[in-house]
């Protein structure tokens, strides 16, 4: 299912994504050397609560995945990339944090990802990786103009990953986004121009560029549900929920410091 929110649904969206930008940038500065992640999925959880919404993982069980999820944020170190599962893990000086987060307000749902380092140490592999990330994401939104179609948003994504030098995996990629988390069209990482679904105002889709730092293949861990590299190299994904307009794409999950 393709769906165009109106303007009414468009402003819950706005909603939707800024506190999906809150509770991430709160999370991401608790994250330090000795958290665990079973506490910042408490922190999560607790902050969903309050704000009143919904998450959209708790209870999600989809065909890639074990049983439902049963957690309310994804968090993936290092050789984890997507999926991933909160577990009795303390998180260690330089290790790569990639946090995961859509939750549903008013009835519209919105989902972003940043990739940080915890701690002083910035192992120059995983810099250079979470960069190519946000680059291929900046470039992935800027692709989304008016007349665009999916394949330039994919075509602008997987040339910077390319340029940097990543093998781009396509089993899981973006995707559209309104009143369920998950919806077509599917945005792969990688793709050719001028071909695929037409943007239109009115739609919302989740981008997520995510690389592996020499392998496009993924093996799924004995939890069921995170997705880590084959080789056990370090990983990064970032992500934003941005609604197509007339003027091109506004992005919905951007932290209030970095707004323009």
């Amino acid at each position: 299912m393709i769906e165009i929110l109106n303007d009414t649904r468009l402003a819950r969206a706005k909603d939707t994504g800024a506190l999906v930008a809150h509770i991430l940038q709160t999370l991401k500065s608790r994250s330090t050397v000795g958290t665990n992640l079973l506490d910042i999925d408490r922190w999560a959880k607790a902050m969903i609560v309050e704000a009143g919404a919904q998450s959209c993982y708790v209870d999600y069980e989809p065909s890639f995945g074990r049983g439902p999820f049963g957690h309310y944020i994804c968090t993936a170190v290092n050789d984890a990339v997507l999926h991933g599962r909160p577990y009795d893990y303390t998180l260690a000086d330089g290790d790569l944090l990639t946090l995961d987060l859509a939750v549903s307000t008013g009835g519209v749902a919105a989902d972003a990802a940043i990739s940080f380092i915890v701690g002083d140490a910035k192992p120059p592999e995983s810099v250079a990786l979470i960069g190519a990330t946000e680059r291929a994401l900046a470039a992935g939104i800027a692709a989304a103009g008016p007349g665009a179609r999916i394949g330039d948003i994919s075509h602008a994504i997987g040339t910077v990953l390319s340029e940097a030098g990543y093998p781009i995996n396509t089993e899981f990629g973006g995707h559209g986004i309104g009143s369920t988390m998950h919806q077509d069209p599917h945005v792969a990482n990688t793709g050719r121009p001028g071909r695929g679904y037409k943007l239109r105002p009115g739609l919302l889709l989740a981008l997520e560029p995510w690389v592996m730092a020499d392998t496009a293949v993924l093996v799924t861990d004995a939890d069921g549900w995170t997705l880590r590299s084959a080789t056990g190299c370090r990983t990064a994904h970032s992500e934003h929920t941005i609604a197509i307009t007339g003027d091109g794409a506004e992005i919905l999950t951007l932290p209030k410091q970095a707004q323009p």
